[in-house]
């Protein structure tokens, strides 16, 4: 994803995860804020070292990247979005956990209407 699309710095995860509501199912919590005017969606990933060493983390996070990259067009811009990994997320293949990652941004409301 391009770097205009990403919530990097920690003011920035800060403001999501304090002013921001939380929707979550097995494999997934998503925080949400809703910043009117903006004209892309902004994502930020989050996967814990519970989760395994580095290359278990990073293979998650591409996975976790590849999923919102598949949703993207379905995705309202007013958004910012931080995704944080949870347990069940580690053993999934890609299918399983774009599914899962779907249910949850369709629980949040943040995707567009068809």
């Amino acid at each position: 994803m391009k770097k205009v699309y990403r919530v990097k710095s920690d003011r920035e995860f800060q403001r999501v995860f304090e002013e921001g509501t939380s929707f979550a199912n097995r494999q997934f919590v998503v925080y949400t804020l809703k910043k009117e005017g903006q004209q892309h969606f902004r994502v930020g990933f989050s996967v814990s070292k519970k989760l395994g060493n580095a290359v278990r983390r990073n293979h998650i996070k591409r996975y976790m990247r590849e999923s919102i990259y598949d949703l993207s067009n379905h995705i309202h811009p007013a958004y910012d979005l931080i995704v944080i990994a949870r347990r069940d997320a580690v053993n999934q293949p890609l299918p399983t956990l774009k599914q899962n990652m779907y249910h949850v941004l369709r629980l949040a409301q943040v995707l567009k209407e068809n």
